[in-house]
């Protein structure tokens, strides 16, 4: 095609997928295209930035609850342009090094630009129009952006923008009731700042397990304001800060914070490709329909991570990933992708973690469960941590086979979940992870222990 650069390999997007063209593709060209900071979402904006944040949270509570042990501690503030060093002094050279050693192979050819599609596997990046046999979509997803009256009006943040804030600012209101939302609230409400959070649902995380849910919106409010069943309806610029103004169950009430950070959810990229040129479409949500391959339905042309995944997360992009990997080198054996036992995480305090199905989720697909719930306090670490709210609970089949879901809120949830998802992706029976593990006593893992042998004893 005249005018038109013609590589064996395209991969837009260098998060996830910057990871496909490894030393198996040295024989082959490769374009890559990141128009914003190499190496996506969670190394810069996402993932890893917000755990060191809320690593140094959870520092900041356990002095805020020093008392709770007997002990005399007092916590003085937060150097929040430290911490902020800290974090970015550290991930922004690694993003800046991946750029660099791609930049480097003799293969590879890096484009800094937003790309779209002009014509069947046709990309336009830039003033340059590339193509190859295989093109592989990995541009991920970006903050939702409600439509709320005098939004487009003001300043505000999402999770793109507000961990490189200048200052730790004095208030904050945060709307919405998801991941996002409550480790950003539970960072800065534990730095010092007043947060306000107001979430349209019922409760935060909405989609946890009931219990879970209700129990970490019970604590959370414990710790700052929550308000459930609310919505913003305005906002307008207050000085250097900004109003919002909250509708509940009462009266309107209107909120002065310095920041406002919209964390309402994601939307999927997959909107601002002009897929149409190329022959596939999205849905409302900009979601690329893929197979068990991760194949669209134009040849040649795949698809992986949040732009094309039933899941918005890194472990399981990076799955896809090698998926996709290896279908390119290997199409006369392509292997499908494996979304059985898919864990997530909510890195607040308390930390919440959950992998299959919820108790709701198993009665509405007409599966009769046996369900256990095991407070922490049951065991011997639970007497230490002095702990009066947490608890792992287990859904399993009724007669016991199968493991169906466990869900955990509680310090060290996400730790103590994976004997949970491998038991599930090993097929392994409640009975069998019960009785025929060890549990190193005294360790907290003890709860998992305990939670199922509850749940075996209750089956006939």
């Amino acid at each position: 095609m005249a005018g038109t650069k013609q590589f064996d390999l395209i991969v837009v997007g260098a998060g996830s997928g910057n990871s496909i063209a490894g030393d198996a593709f040295a024989d082959q060209s490769v374009a890559i295209i990141e128009r914003w900071t190499f190496g996506g979402t969670c190394l810069n904006r996402g993932c890893i930035p917000s755990k060191m944040y809320v690593i140094a949270a959870h520092a900041a509570q356990v002095v805020r609850e020093a008392s709770l042990f007997d002990l005399s501690a007092t916590f003085h503030g937060a150097n929040w342009p430290a911490i902020r060093e800290h974090v970015f002094g550290r991930i922004d050279p690694i993003a800046e090094s991946g750029l660099k050693y791609r930049r480097s192979l003799q293969n590879t050819t890096v484009f800094s630009a937003d790309a779209t599609f002009v014509d069947e596997r046709v990309l336009q990046v830039g003033e340059q129009r590339i193509t190859a046999p295989n093109i592989v979509l990995a541009v991920g997803s970006r903050p939702y952006i409600p439509d709320i009256p005098g939004l487009d009006t003001i300043e505000y943040h999402t999770s793109d923008t507000i961990m490189r804030l200048d200052e730790l600012p004095g208030s904050m209101v945060i709307l919405g009731g998801g991941y996002v939302a409550c480790e950003m609230a539970h960072v800065f409400a534990a730095f010092g700042t007043k947060v306000t959070l107001a979430n349209r649902s019922a409760a935060l995380l909405p989609s946890e397990d009931q219990l879970i849910r209700e129990s970490f919106t019970e604590q959370f409010g414990q710790r700052l304001d929550v308000r459930v069943h609310t919505m913003a309806t305005n906002v307008a610029r207050n000085g250097s800060g900004v109003t919002v103004t909250l509708e509940g169950k009462g009266a309107p009430t209107e909120v002065h914070a310095d920041v406002l950070l919209v964390a309402t959810g994601r939307h999927r990229n997959g909107d601002q490709l002009d897929v149409e040129a190329t022959g596939l479409a999205c849905d409302p949500g900009g979601r690329i329909a893929v197979d068990e391959f991760q194949r669209t339905k134009v040849s040649g042309v795949w698809a992986l991570g949040d732009v094309s995944s039933p899941y918005l997360l890194k472990h399981v992009a990076n799955h896809e990933a090698r998926v996709v990997a290896n279908n390119l080198l290997h199409p006369e054996k392509l292997i499908a992708t494996n979304h059985h036992a898919v864990p997530h995480g909510v890195f607040t305090s308390p930390e919440v973690a959950a992998v299959g199905l919820t108790e709701a989720q198993a009665l509405a697909e007409g599966i009769e469960v046996n369900v256990a719930v095991k407070p922490y306090s049951d065991t011997a670490y639970g007497w230490g941590l002095r702990d009066t709210t947490s608890f792992v609970k287990v859904v399993v089949t009724s007669d016991g086979s199968e493991l169906l879901g466990a869900h955990i809120v509680g310090p060290q949830a996400t730790t103590l979940l994976q004997p949970f998802v491998q038991a599930m992706a090993l097929g392994s029976s409640p009975a069998d992870v019960a009785n025929n593990v060890y549990y190193p006593h005294p360790a907290l893992s003890e709860v998992i222990e305990q939670a199922l042998l509850d749940v075996t004893r209750k089956n006939p």
